[in-house]
């Protein structure tokens, strides 16, 4: 499997691009872990790597989106990224994530990316803007790989998408990309609609058939003024997820990323690990894109070291969250962000000011944390790379005690028992978790 993706990544990249993959986004990206690592060690902070939502318009309207796409423009302009960009690789940073909105909508992308040849660009995007003239400037940039969305089949993408068309559409964008030999990666959202169709090899063996050098498979996050809670993977699906992942890494010529385990299998979060943190469209530096809450911003005017290393309520979040829950605290503990937003009187970041509400509107549930049903890493690649770079960077390791974890499957559980006149007694049983996955 190694020998055939070797094969591929030199037959069917530009030369020129592998290389600039392998210099800024490997090397770089991984001495960026190591100073992060060194910071860590004399008590200071700046997360290696970075996600920023550069513009909030999009042209679709997305089940589950978070993001207010139908409001007033707001985008980072030149300026800001360029400053931000600089003072984050000052820090050693090489490697940043790009959202949106849709972020070929933002109308100096192109020049942004091209102004910083030193840093490597990770772009989300539903691919609707690459033409093939897009393709062919983002060739010439080399320090930037497109990670396009795409949900399943037309009638579910579509459907998932809130606009006609869309598969087709995406799928076009795809292809430019591909027909340029850009490093060009799929990811998608796995929900109820599209798991049987996507956790299938078939679905894989297309992509590598395509040129697509990379997947991601993202878990559905149940947020948004409109989360759509009935698209929201179980725990047993949760567990589907996981074992096609670390399967598909030793059987398919492909690379698989996922955020969620370490290398043991072990639930985590890259927020509250500290590993990234998220800027949004108007600047607002968040503990991750879903958390639409903050307290300070780019724009104010203080060195972005500064920032991070003094953010009073960025580090409460790491501490509180990571004594409470390995898994996505949003799904199971929509509390601890309501408690910590009003401890620190953190701001509703959206235009639609309502983000509170919604997070107090959620229902408890299961997320990666999956207390013995972990599922460790097959592959000795993914075990080495992840035991370098990710992993809780000793978090979880001085924070987390069972004990105070509040398992959502048994609160459910409890209180359906407790509502049940016949069952009452049932309320003071313990609730076990019984794992069951596919082999």
């Amino acid at each position: 499997m190694y020998l055939r993706l070797a094969k591929r990544l030199l037959f069917e990249t530009d030369k020129r691009l592998l290389w600039k993959l392998a210099y800024l986004a490997g090397f770089r990206g991984l001495r960026s872990v190591q100073k992060h690592k060194a910071r860590l060690k004399r008590g200071e902070f700046f997360p290696p790597f970075l996600y920023i939502s550069i513009i909030n318009t999009c042209n679709l309207r997305c089940q589950g989106c978070w993001v207010d796409v139908a409001g007033k423009q707001t985008k980072i302009d030149f300026a800001a990224m360029n400053k931000t960009l600089t003072e984050a690789k000052q820090m050693g940073n090489a490697f940043f994530g790009i959202l949106g909105g849709e972020p070929f909508m933002h109308k100096e992308l192109l020049d942004i990316l091209a102004a910083h040849p030193d840093a490597y660009f990770q772009v989300f995007t539903n691919g609707h803007f690459i033409t093939d003239e897009v393709a062919k400037r983002l060739r010439q940039l080399g320090n930037v790989t497109p990670l396009i969305s795409v949900e399943g089949t037309q009638i579910v993408s579509d459907q998932r998408r809130g606009r006609d068309n869309v598969f087709s559409k995406t799928m076009e964008g795809l292809q430019n990309c591909l027909n340029n030999k850009v490093m060009t990666g799929v990811c998608t959202s796995v929900c109820k609609t599209n798991i049987d169709d996507l956790l299938q090899d078939a679905w894989v063996d297309r992509l590598v058939e395509m040129g697509v050098m990379y997947c991601w498979f993202h878990v559905y996050r149940v947020v948004g003024p409109e989360s759509s809670p009935e698209l929201a993977l179980n725990t047993e699906e949760l567990g589907r997820v996981r074992q096609f992942v670390v399967n598909t890494r030793v059987k398919k010529p492909i690379i698989v990323i996922d955020a969620y385990h370490d290398g043991q299998g072990k639930a985590l979060c890259p927020a509250v690990t500290g590993f990234t943190h998220h800027i949004g469209p108007g600047g607002h530096i968040e503990p991750c894109p879903i958390i639409q809450l903050a307290k300070e911003s780019i724009h104010d005017g203080r060195p972005l070291k500064e920032v991070f290393q003094q953010s009073e309520f960025l580090r409460d979040f790491r501490e509180t969250v990571s004594k409470h829950t390995r898994g996505c605290v949003v799904l199971e503990r929509p509390d601890i962000l309501e408690s910590l937003a009003a401890k620190h009187g953190a701001r509703d970041t959206t235009l639609r000011q309502t983000a509170l509400k919604e997070i107090a509107a959620i229902t408890p549930r299961r997320s990666q944390y999956v207390p013995g049903a972990e599922i460790p890493e097959r592959s000795w690649a993914y075990k080495l790379a992840k035991w370098y770079a990710f992993h809780d960077y000793g978090t979880y390791t001085r924070n987390f005690d069972k004990k105070d974890w509040v398992d959502p499957d048994a609160q459910v559980a409890t209180s359906e028992c407790c509502n049940d006149p016949l069952k009452s007694t049932c309320c003071n049983e313990p609730k076990v978790y019984t794992p069951t996955l596919p082999d």
